[in-house]
């Protein structure tokens, strides 16, 4: 059982920009919270082994992606559950870093929301299974920086640090990969998650190499480099020690059935759920008592998806102010209706900023 002590937290202060991106971002976050401690893991480590995984994807014209199942383990709070009562708060000033290419996001209410470009999915493999996750891309100094659960990237039960095979595929479909695959680099996530399941710092940040692109992706020999994953698609901004109680949206992937064995989503496109952030209550089969929590009817599969503040829907951009960690049923009627996220504070930024100045570079098929 993970004995961490929770940290109490102090006061909101007032805000800060990290605009200069990032050299100087680190040092804030040093001095924000040195008790951050990342734990950092390969994934791909080699340009080879990226390649090797990419070619075992795609062989049979993807037919181990189009395969691959929703990722169900850890993903739902069991029993009813109630909201309200969990510790998440500010440990510090407020903060964001901006999107790719915008300085300022206006955030909009139109009626009709337009998903973002960055969102996709996460595929891997575990126990000899290939399975899939919710992500997107983020704002990084080397536009190659994925945000997801921690359970997406980190195998919690087996206890055997990154899961294998990772790759993201952003706006995948049915075996098609319209802006590349990005094979996995390096996983950051908080110390407390990969050596005690912790799941009040349930996220990770991954660093991707270049993507790969191919007209058909039986002949690796025609591959091409399909360039970095934020000049494709963009990435959204970051933010930590947000108020609790400002409006966010949720995108994911959800496929999986409610408690009652009904199945609402196919997984095959991207959903969302829109709403005011509240504390989340605990959960303690997953030492979880310091997350906030959505309304939300979404199902696994969207494990990994952004929490997006202060969105654009003209531009498609803001600010990922979470990530979909559990879902769960708070009424007691068998049917999920709220999704929970890790509180990102100062030990986030830090651990986000780790892995937000590292470079990937390019694969040569």
């Amino acid at each position: 059982m993970n004995t961490r002590v929770k940290r109490f937290m102090l006061p909101l202060g007032g805000v800060a920009v990290a605009t200069g991106m990032i050299a100087a971002s680190l040092t804030t976050a040093a001095a924000a919270s040195s008790a951050a401690a990342p734990a950092s893991d390969g994934l791909a480590t080699s340009k080879a082994a990226a390649v090797k995984t990419i070619k075992s994807w795609t062989a049979g014209n993807g037919k181990r992606l189009k395969a691959a199942a929703k990722f169900t383990k850890d993903a739902a709070v069991p029993g009813k559950i109630k909201l309200g009562g969990g510790n998440a708060k500010p440990d510090g000033k407020t903060g964001v870093v901006p999107p790719i290419g915008q300085e300022k996001i206006t955030p909009t209410t139109a009626k009709n929301v337009n998903l973002p470009k960055t969102i996709g999915k996460v595929f891997f493999r575990l126990d000899g299974k290939d399975y899939w996750c919710s992500g997107s891309s983020i704002q990084g100094k080397y536009h190659n920086l994925v945000a997801t659960a921690g359970h997406c990237v980190y195998d919690v039960d087996g206890n055997r640090d990154t899961l294998a095979e990772w790759i993201f595929v952003p706006a995948y479909y049915q075996g098609k990969a319209p802006f590349g695959i990005y094979a996995g680099k390096s996983a950051y996530t908080h110390f407390d998650f990969a050596n005690y399941e912790d799941f009040d710092s349930d996220y990770a940040f991954v660093t991707v190499y270049n993507g790969i692109t191919a007209d058909t992706w039986d002949t690796p020999s025609k591959w091409q480099d399909a360039g970095r994953l934020g000049d494709n698609v963009g990435g959204q901004g970051f933010a930590w020690n947000q108020k609790i109680g400002q409006p966010v949206y949720a995108f994911g992937y959800p496929a999986g059935p409610h408690p009652d064995g009904d199945y609402p989503y196919t997984g095959l496109t991207p959903k969302y759920c829109y709403g005011k952030t509240t504390a989340a209550g605990v959960a303690s089969a997953f030492n979880a008592q310091a997350q906030v929590a959505l309304k939300c009817t979404m199902t696994a599969g969207a494990s990994g998806g952004p929490w997006i503040t202060q969105y654009s829907s003209t531009k498609r951009l803001g600010y990922i102010n979470g990530v979909t960690s559990l879902v769960g049923d708070s009424d007691g009627n068998d049917r999920f209706d709220f999704a929970t996220s890790p509180y990102f504070d100062s030990e986030t930024y830090a651990i986000y900023s780790a892995a937000s100045n590292l470079a990937s570079g390019k694969l040569t098929p």
